[in-house]
């Protein structure tokens, strides 16, 4: 049994963790939920022997511990799956599966590769996963990445005895419903030989795989809940401390766009292995959806618009204006922003604040020759934060400290206080607790009603129906059908999914 009994941690400003008690048993699936910030990500940290408490005791079968790193965790049998995924992707999965642990491969000095592979093809069947191990990790899927960071963790297996503990953040976020049925069947095999604490803010997952809920709130647990008894809207309102605006989409917020302006313009654009012959229009105030599976091309269009991908026909044009050199610079100078899928790789920059990151596109407004003019940096940081309610103790703090909703926010912040008027959102809602997202949809009908138009790769099919203007369905890189989605005269979910597959 792992257990936490009045468990603390501070931060400067924040008091992260507060007197937090937790217990897992052998074989138990744990879920843990609770709004951006609430304190999961430090508990899995403190768990995972990346924090050290500040107060409180771990114990392991009741035996005090005190990791001083993962490592040390990690010797103990407790390992973690990332959501802002860990593998190294310029490497081979078998390098990724065994990193750190190489030596057990090494035969007077020189790596037994061949070994290695048949190592990692072990640790692959655990996870039902059929690939070669020295296939380079880039070229995998998401969710087959998803599976390589599991195989890692179960090598711990091999390493300790007893059984292990797997942290699972948030590892569902983008997967699709026969991914998500194939990791959750794993874990409930696994069982026998682990015990599973699942994060995520997917509430009907997290019912439908855990035996026990923790729900957080500010640094505390507010409830620990069994499966039978268990309540989303109860739940809901633990995280939240309200009740769910019944509006979740903000659909009453939604008013007609601009026809007769346009911001972007598709015509018949095809970028080879992606999507073919693509036609569409954005309008001031419009907020335009694809739908698709995955590799159905939606990323990919949104790629191109922001000129990270160049396509081999058709024309992209902004504001009446053709690109001429197909580069995100020209799109950032024409006023197109970008908030990408993975937010923590291409939407923030670690290492840099959160005043720093917010005027990244735009610091040649704050420069006079040549030396940035801090202060006024700082000013806008300050704007955005309080227009946001971005929580950060300051415009000091690193971008990569906050949670996933106030990273979010300020990569939003980054574009619209550049005045950007046509924004990319690509699955903006991913990782995101329910408080979270409802900032999202509210920011999204402010940006509407200033005038900017938003092409959004949504995180749901309810989702996409609730906040477009207009909803384009794709499937295999082609043209399905196109449904008008005005307040009041939405398409329904069977009307899309019948195109979709």
């Amino acid at each position: 049994m792992y257990q936490l009994n009045k468990v603390d941690k501070r931060f400067p400003g924040v008091h992260a963790l507060k007197a937090v008690d937790f217990t897992i048993g052998r074989g138990e699936i744990v879920g843990l939920v609770g709004e951006n910030g609430a304190g999961k990500s430090t508990l899995m940290k403190v768990i995972y022997g990346a924090y050290q408490p500040d107060g409180g005791t771990v114990t392991i079968d009741g035996t005090a511990v005190r990791f001083q790193n993962p490592r040390q965790a990690m010797d103990h049998g407790i390992g973690m799956v990332f959501q802002e995924q860990s593998l190294i992707t310029n490497l081979t999965v078998m390098e990724n599966i065994f990193l750190g642990f190489e030596q057990q491969f090494v035969r007077f000095g020189i790596i037994n590769w061949k070994e290695m592979a048949a190592a990692a093809r072990h640790q692959l069947k655990k996870v039902r996963l059929d690939i070669d191990p020295s296939t380079i990790t880039a070229k995998l899927s998401f969710a087959q990445r998803q599976l390589v960071e599991l195989a890692k963790v179960l090598t711990l297996e091999e390493r300790i005895d007893g059984d292990l503990v797997i942290l699972l953040d948030e590892p569902t976020s983008v997967l699709a419903k026969e991914e998500v049925e194939l990791l959750f069947g794993l874990v409930r095999e696994l069982t026998s030989r682990a015990s599973f604490i699942f994060v995520s803010h997917r509430m009907d997952e997290v019912l439908d795989l855990s035996d026990r809920v923790y729900v957080m709130k500010d640094g505390e647990v507010v409830d620990v809940v069994t499966k039978a008894d268990a309540q989303v809207d109860a739940i809901q309102r633990k995280m939240v401390g309200r009740d769910v605006d019944k509006e979740y989409y903000r659909e009453q917020k939604q008013k007609p766009y601009d026809p007769a302006k346009t911001l972007v313009s598709f015509a018949s654009v095809s970028l080879p292995g992606a999507y073919a012959d693509i036609s569409f229009d954005l309008h001031a105030g419009e907020v335009l959806c694809l739908v698709g599976t995955e590799g159905s091309g939606r990323e990919a269009i949104l790629r191109t618009v922001f000129g990270l991908e160049k396509p081999s026909h058709g024309t992209v044009a902004v504001k009446g204006a053709p690109y001429a050199r197909r580069n995100a610079q020209e799109a950032v100078a024409r006023g197109v922003g970008y908030v990408p899928r993975e937010r923590k790789i291409e939407g923030i920059v670690n290492g840099m604040n959160v005043y720093e990151n917010m005027t990244l596109s735009q610091m040649g407004n704050y420069a006079s020759n040549g030396v940035l003019r801090i202060a006024e940096e700082k000013a806008l940081a300050r704007t955005w934060i309080d227009r946001l309610a971005i929580k950060t103790p300051d415009v000091y703090k690193d971008c990569g400290g906050l949670s996933g909703g106030n990273q979010q926010k300020v990569v939003l912040a980054k574009w619209r206080s550049a005045g950007s008027d046509v924004i990319l959102l690509d699955h903006p809602t991913r990782g995101l607790d329910i408080g979270a997202k409802e900032d999202v949809y509210d920011m999204v009908r402010e940006m509407c009603d200033d005038g900017a138009g938003i092409i959004l790769v949504a995180d749901t099919l309810e989702e996409a129906i609730g906040l477009s203007h207009t909803i384009i369905v794709l499937k295999d890189g082609e043209f399905q059908k196109r449904f008008d989605g005005s307040a009041g005269g939405k398409p329904s979910l069977f009307d899309l999914v019948h195109h979709m597959i």
